[in-house]
């Protein structure tokens, strides 16, 4: 009988784990920006060059998957090498002491055909906060040159850069409180 339960077992946990698929960032067709608004009057955008995420899902439309995201926070950029090597300073990110930022999807829920309401721990400048972020799926296919699956999505969320300390001697309207991030990812499955 133990015998029976412990091959039943075995089976059950192999065919949950084989039918997870992983999905990876493909690096030359993503990108993961921000934008906020200086003195009232005007975006400032600007880009972080270096990321992974990925996404680890058992259904095809990607409603039950866990998504984890890594960040160089020195790899800012907003065109203006003045203003990144301030951004990377003490005053803002403080990369020495904090390099990554992180976040981790703890639920998904279907909104609408294709769209999602992600929530997940983001974790910058030492600060652990739940976000929520808007995903839009647009579809899976074969890339025509790979001959890979590759699904893409958009992302979408704001956070208070107040809530993550972020800048605190730069008041609005200098500097929005209100940080807009998006992603715009096509995902590899491996």
């Amino acid at each position: 009988m133990k015998n029976i339960a412990t091959i039943i077992t075995t089976l059950f946990l192999s065919t949950f784990l084989f039918s997870q698929t992983t999905w990876k960032a493909d690096p030359m067709h993503s990108k993961l920006t921000f934008s906020t608004v200086h003195n009232g009057i005007s975006d400032i955008t600007g880009l972080f060059k270096t990321f992974e995420i990925s996404a680890i899902t058992t259904k095809t439309d990607f409603s039950d998957a866990v998504f984890e995201l890594s960040t160089d926070v020195a790899s800012i950029n907003t065109e203006v090498e003045m203003r990144d090597k301030h951004l990377r300073s003490d005053e803002f990110f403080d990369v020495e002491k904090y390099p990554k930022m992180t976040f981790k999807s703890t639920s998904i829920q279907k909104t609408e055909k294709d769209k999602y309401k992600l929530t997940g721990q983001l974790t910058l400048h030492g600060i652990t906060k739940p976000v929520i972020i808007t995903m839009w799926y647009r579809g899976t296919i074969e890339n025509p040159q790979s001959k890979a699956p590759t699904a893409g999505f958009k992302f979408s969320t704001f956070i208070k850069r107040t809530d993550f300390n972020i800048g605190p001697k730069f008041p609005e309207p200098m500097i929005s409180d209100e940080v807009k991030i998006k992603a715009d990812i096509e995902f590899i499955k491996q």
